[in-house]
């Protein structure tokens, strides 16, 4: 009976206090794996392209694995921005409501290529070498990770605007999660390039 009761008090608490705004163990560790793992693969993707290879598209209106990179690294450090943004505000009382769903729904449609959309001009490619995106997207992904690793703000309660309407508003801890993802989509991108009838060999 004195269990039950306990059972029954803790429940409660749990609906009132609502859930918990801090990164849990599993998550950290989720995302730090999807950090590594999307840094590997672009990285094996194209360290040994040639200028050849870099600069070849396979249509005019294409992007070739060099300005998918380039895309890659401008937009890691845009989206650690709209984190840094959300952590910026005031704590949004409504998080839990108006991010429901939404760590699921990143995971299943950033890596579904099936669905293309056109990057805003800020993370456009602009015709960066291989070594000098090589050289920032190591140093941006190792803020990125350090910050996931260290981090013991609340990212869950603080939030902010994505810009596309299907998205809508995104907690902080989504935006730390969206960094890797969107890597991951674009790494399928290069992919997609190399394969391509033409590619340089």
């Amino acid at each position: 009976m004195r269990t039950f009761a306990i059972t029954l008090l803790f429940t409660a608490a749990s609906s009132v206090w609502g859930a918990d705004a801090s990164m849990s163990t599993e998550e950290r560790s989720h995302v730090l794996k999807l950090l590594e793992d999307s840094r590997a693969e672009f990285l094996s993707c194209i360290e040994n392209v040639s200028e050849a290879q870099w600069t070849w598209k396979a249509a005019p209106d294409r992007w070739s694995v060099g300005e998918t990179s380039e895309h890659i690294l401008l937009s890691e450090s845009a989206l650690f921005g709209l984190m840094q943004r959300a952590l910026a505000s005031p704590p949004n009382p409504e998080w839990e409501k108006q991010t429901a769903g939404k760590t699921e729904f990143i995971e299943r449609v950033m890596v579904d290529r099936s669905h293309k959309a056109t990057a805003p001009e800020p993370i456009r490619p602009q015709g960066l070498s291989k070594e000098e995106v090589i050289r920032r997207y190591k140093e941006a992904r190792a803020q990125t990770v350090a910050f996931a690793r260290d981090t013991q703000i609340a990212l869950k309660e603080h939030t902010s605007e994505h810009p596309f309407p299907v998205f809508n508003t995104l907690n902080a801890y989504q935006w730390l999660l969206y960094i890797p993802l969107h890597n991951l989509r674009h790494d399928q991108q290069i992919a997609e390039v190399k394969a391509s009838p033409g590619y340089p060999k």
